[in-house]
């Protein structure tokens, strides 16, 4: 059953003719995938139950992880957010990159491979590479969406009073909708009513409803990258610390397992919704986050026993596609976020640029052993 389901799904990339990094194309291939790529903010891979975490529990990535498989051995591309971003969409090692990169004109990210193959792009959160007025914003960087925040410092505000949104029409990419900021009128007047973590989840259930592909769009598949905005490193605020607050911690712990938790459960709707709308079989859920946990704001990674060392850049790395990567899986091979745009290429079956450090994991999504 294993060969079999790993020879169907190589047939289905050796099958279709490469695509040019650079390459437009007017028709999307039939029935490939959706890719959802979620991006949490400094999570530990301890953080998590399934990573072995006993003070509390995150069901539904333990079930995320179960159905699919779940990476022991995978780090985050550099120590601070922003390069490690950039590693994780170019597929190149930026780790000796200053805190803040902007992404040039010849940096390709996976969103662009994705999109020039004819994959319809959203980014949801929070960017990090490149504000509006650089060769970095997410509209020269392959989203035909974005609605978020340029800056982590920005997408720190939980109760923020507007978003960054970009819009382009469907069927012309270069053509404008909308571009600019919006407000969010819950949180007008300093009002503290819409938690932006939510709304971003919802966002992204919406999207989801909206391009799901079918006849009408000629089966189109999408990918959404949700980056959130929490757990943090410290610096978030959560509405309430339930379901913790009698638990015997000091207050910032308990900020923070309720964030993990409040993102688990986030996660978990979201996963609904893409069953409630026929796409749950038919979408590779990603699962990862963009660098560990740092000791700030009272936060000590030590205390939930998150990282075996101090040096540790190992997150979480769980992907999931039902029916087609076999369920129950742990991997140890070793692999980073540069390898997740050569990985993604194989299941769109694109051809990834020449020039990156990156080296797919693909055949161990199905159980294979890479070299």
């Amino acid at each position: 059953m294993k060969s079999t389901r790993l020879f169907s799904c190589l047939a289905l990339v050796l099958a279709v003719t490469a695509f040019s990094a650079a390459a437009q194309s007017s028709r999307p291939l039939p029935r490939r995938p959706n890719i959802i790529l979620i991006v949490a903010n400094g999570l530990s891979a301890g953080d998590l139950s399934c990573y072995g975490q006993t003070l509390f529990q995150t069901p539904n990535l333990d079930k995320l992880a179960a159905g699919g498989i779940r990476f022991t051995h995978y780090s985050a591309g550099a120590p601070a957010g922003s390069p490690a971003r950039a590693a994780l969409m170019t597929g190149r090692d930026i780790s000796s990159a200053a805190n803040d990169v902007t992404l040039l004109p010849g940096d390709m990210t996976v969103a662009e491979l994705l999109k020039n193959s004819g994959y319809f792009t959203s980014l949801i959160g929070e960017w990090d590479l490149g504000g509006e007025g650089s060769s970095g914003a997410p509209w020269f960087k392959g989203f035909n969406e974005f609605a978020g925040y340029f800056t982590s410092p920005d997408a720190a505000d939980p109760y923020a009073q507007s978003i960054w949104r970009y819009e382009c029409d469907p069927v012309h990419n270069d053509l404008q909708l909308f571009n600019g900021t919006e407000q969010v009128y819950a949180n007008s007047g300093g009002q503290k009513v819409q938690y932006i973590p939510d709304w971003l989840v919802t966002l992204s259930g919406t999207f989801v409803d909206k391009h799901r592909p079918d006849v009408f769009n000629h089966y189109r598949p999408f990918f959404l990258m949700l980056s959130c905005p929490i757990p943090g490193n410290g610096n978030r605020v959560v509405p309430t610390d339930a379901p913790f607050s009698e638990e015997p911690w000091p207050q910032a712990q308990k900020n923070r397992a309720a964030m993990i938790s409040r993102l688990d459960n986030n996660i978990g709707q979201l996963l609904q919704q893409l069953d409630k709308f026929g796409q749950g079989s038919n979408t590779v859920v990603f699962f990862t986050s963009d660098t560990v946990a740092k000791k700030a704001g009272g936060i000590d990674p030590k205390f939930f026993h998150e990282n075996p060392s101090t040096n540790s850049l190992r997150v979480p790395m769980i992907v999931s596609w039902p029916g087609k990567i076999p369920a129950g899986q742990v991997s140890d091979v070793d692999c980073s976020a540069r390898d997740f745009l050569p990985t993604v290429a194989g299941i769109g079956a694109v051809t990834p640029p020449g020039k990156i450090d990156g080296v797919s994991f693909f055949p161990a999504l199905f159980g294979q052993t890479n070299k």
